[in-house]
Formats: structure tokens, C-alpha cells, sequence
């Protein structure tokens, strides 16, 4: 009878220390569910979208024209070029000139046509607010600027009082041409046989002319196809 008391008092303990078990359990269960409906709703992109979205880009901000891609559309394939400007042989982008009417110009220092630098100058004074630029290249091809590109700087600002933007000394016709004056060659049929050649660029770069140094800048036929091509509205092509 004793036994089966100890026995009696033996289960019971076990079932209420299986019930305690259970209880545990059921609690535990319940905690780590609460936790996972927690953490899933900020880990499921369709409630959690305000909170975790990355930041958007306006679409109506406006375009940067000033991407090299933004400046090539724009800007007409003779121009999509960049030469050293000649005071601190810095990289010059020829597509700012886009736009504009060009006059591109070879020139020397000890040439029987270096005057012309007057006229080149009077000329961009007198029409570059209506849209001319006058573009100078010093060039050694016809032996006479032998000068480095600091003294070449400084007998165009001293001598003839030069403004308009001048580039690095370089070479303008046969196979080291500047890739300006070989596609200036190929569209007009004419590279520089002397110094003093010149071109004019339209705005928009389709029509290019070009002019002897016998042509000077104040002379009739030139002056006139200045006019003619800023009186041209255009953009760059």
C-alpha cells in the first residue's frame, strides 16, 4: 500500500512537472511570434515602403548642359575640339564658341602680314557683342614664330593690344596638323599655304569659307560674310 502511495506521489509530480514544461513552452512560442510578426513587418517592402524607400530624383530638374555629352549635341562637329589657350597652355574646349560665329586664324609674328593682328582685333571689338570670335593660332610652319608661347602672348598684347582668344603655338597643315585646321582643310578644300590663312565658321557649323592672308580683315568680300553669317540665327548642329 505504501508503494503504491510513493508510486501515486511519483506521478503526480512528473504530470505537474509536464505541465510546467507545456506552460513554457506556449509562452516562449508565443514571445518568439510576436517578435517574427514584429521584425516581418519592417522587413516587408509593402508596409515598410515610407520608412526604407531611398530618396527619388525630381524628373523636372532641369538637363546639365554642361555634361560633355550635353555639350557634343549641341555643338558642331568642327568645334568638338580642345587646344591649349596660349598664356597658360590650359585645356580649351572649343564648343563654348558654339553658337557664335568663328573666324579661325593662323598667324606669326614675323610675318609681312602680322599688322593684320589690328584688324583682327578691331574687327572682334566691333561685332563680337552681335555673336563674332576671332580664334588665333601662332604657328611655326611658315618659319616665321620661332617664339615660345609666352613671348608670342606678350608681343600680341604689347604690340597690337590682342583680345580675342589665342591658342598654343602648333602646327596647321600636313600630316601633325591640329585636328581643327585638318578638318577645316577637308571641308573647304584649302589648308594654310601662308600665315594669316582664314576660315569662317557659321553658327551652326555648316557653311565654312575660306580666305587667303592677300584677304585682310577689313577688306569688303570678308567683312560682308561676316555680316551675311551673323545675321544667321542658328544653334550648334
Amino acid at each position: 500500500m505504501k508503494q503504491k502511495a510513493n508510486y501515486l506521489l511519483q506521478w503526480l509530480r512528473a504530470v505537474r512537472y509536464q505541465t510546467l514544461l507545456a506552460g513554457l513552452f506556449l509562452s516562449s512560442t508565443s514571445m518568439g511570434l510576436t517578435s517574427f510578426a514584429a521584425t516581418g513587418a519592417d522587413t516587408n517592402p509593402a508596409t515598410s515602403a515610407s520608412t526604407k524607400a531611398p530618396a527619388t530624383v525630381s524628373t523636372n530638374a532641369p538637363a546639365n548642359n554642361s555634361t560633355p555629352g550635353a555639350q557634343a549635341s549641341a555643338c558642331p562637329k568642327v568645334l568638338q575640339h580642345t587646344v591649349l589657350r596660349l598664356q597658360d597652355e590650359k585645356p580649351q574646349a572649343l564648343c563654348q564658341y558654339a553658337g557664335q560665329v568663328v573666324v579661325v586664324v593662323n598667324t606669326a609674328s614675323y610675318c609681312g602680314f602680322t599688322s593684320q593682328y589690328k584688324g583682327l582685333e578691331a574687327l572682334s571689338a566691333k561685332y563680337k557683342d552681335k555673336g563674332l570670335v576671332v580664334l588665333g593660332f601662332p604657328s611655326n610652319d611658315f618659319s616665321q614664330e620661332p617664339d615660345n608661347n609666352g613671348k608670342i602672348a606678350e608681343f600680341c598684347e604689347n604690340t597690337f593690344g590682342v583680345k580675342f582668344p589665342m591658342f598654343a603655338k602648333s602646327t596647321v597643315k600636313g600630316p601633325e596638323a591640329l585636328p581643327l585646321f585638318k578638318q577645316l582643310a577637308e571641308r573647304t578644300g584649302t589648308a594654310p599655304r601662308w600665315n594669316f590663312y582664314k576660315y569662317i565658321i557659321s553658327r551652326d557649323g555648316q557653311t565654312i569659307k575660306s580666305y587667303s592672308a592677300m584677304t585682310g580683315p577689313q577688306d569688303k568680300s570678308f567683312v560682308q560674310e561676316i555680316e551675311k553669317q551673323l545675321a544667321t540665327k542658328g544653334s550648334g548642329a
